[in-house]
């Protein structure tokens, strides 16, 4: 990806009339940006714009690592919880550090939502201590747990199919193409789940 973005900008930003690749880094790039300035409330353009190169760095790598596992014989990153959970932790950590330096002591008032009565107080912050805690596994699960069943669903239709396909048997090879059909669409499926969780774990 850095490769990529080298080559695309390295004459001052690319040309006016973007070709294939300029166009992708360009996509990503809008890709990125338009949550950068929708999730992040609160803050001018440009110290928003200060968070958006660690965005993109997690953004391009859930997105090629989920593209990467649909390539045969390759190695899926992200169907691994302990690949999905450092991820998710890292940047949990950094956005309480972050919290803290911009808002001091006050991020802490993050945990009580306004005008809760004084008894339900100490309640409700542990309550929302706790999902915020847990926001950081949840987003590790979900990830990990959408790319390792849809790559494994894919293999193993692939290899029921490329089975029927050897029994060198007229009626297997023409029952085998409803499997194959099945495949050929869940691999279809899988690339937009593989660029939506890219996306949706991003936003998280």
């Amino acid at each position: 990806v850095l490769l990529l973005l080298h080559f695309v900008t390295k004459k001052g930003g690319g040309t006016s009339v973007p070709n294939v690749w300029q166009s992708l880094v360009e996509l990503i790039y809008d890709f990125v940006l338009n949550p950068v300035n929708e999730q992040i409330g609160g803050l001018s353009g440009n110290v928003k714009q200060k968070f958006s190169p660690r965005i993109s760095v997690t953004f391009t790598f859930s997105l090629f690592r989920n593209l990467q596992g649909m390539i045969p014989y390759s190695f899926t990153v992200t169907s691994h919880f302990l690949i999905t959970l450092g991820l998710s932790f890292s940047i949990f950590i950094g956005i309480t550090i972050v919290g803290f330096q911009k808002n001091g002591l006050h991020f802490l008032s993050f945990f009580l939502p306004a005008g809760v009565p004084l008894p339900l107080a100490p309640f409700l912050v542990l309550l929302e201590l706790i999902s915020h805690c847990f926001r950081a596994l949840s987003s590790g699960i979900r990830l990990f747990a959408n790319m390792m069943a849809g790559h494994s669903s894919v293999k193993i239709l692939s290899g029921f199919a490329w089975t029927m396909l050897c029994m060198h048997d007229l009626l297997y090879f023409i029952g085998d193409l409803g499997p194959l059909f099945i495949v050929l669409a869940l691999t279809g499926l899988e690339l937009g789940v593989a660029i939506l969780q890219a996306h949706v774990s991003t936003i998280l």
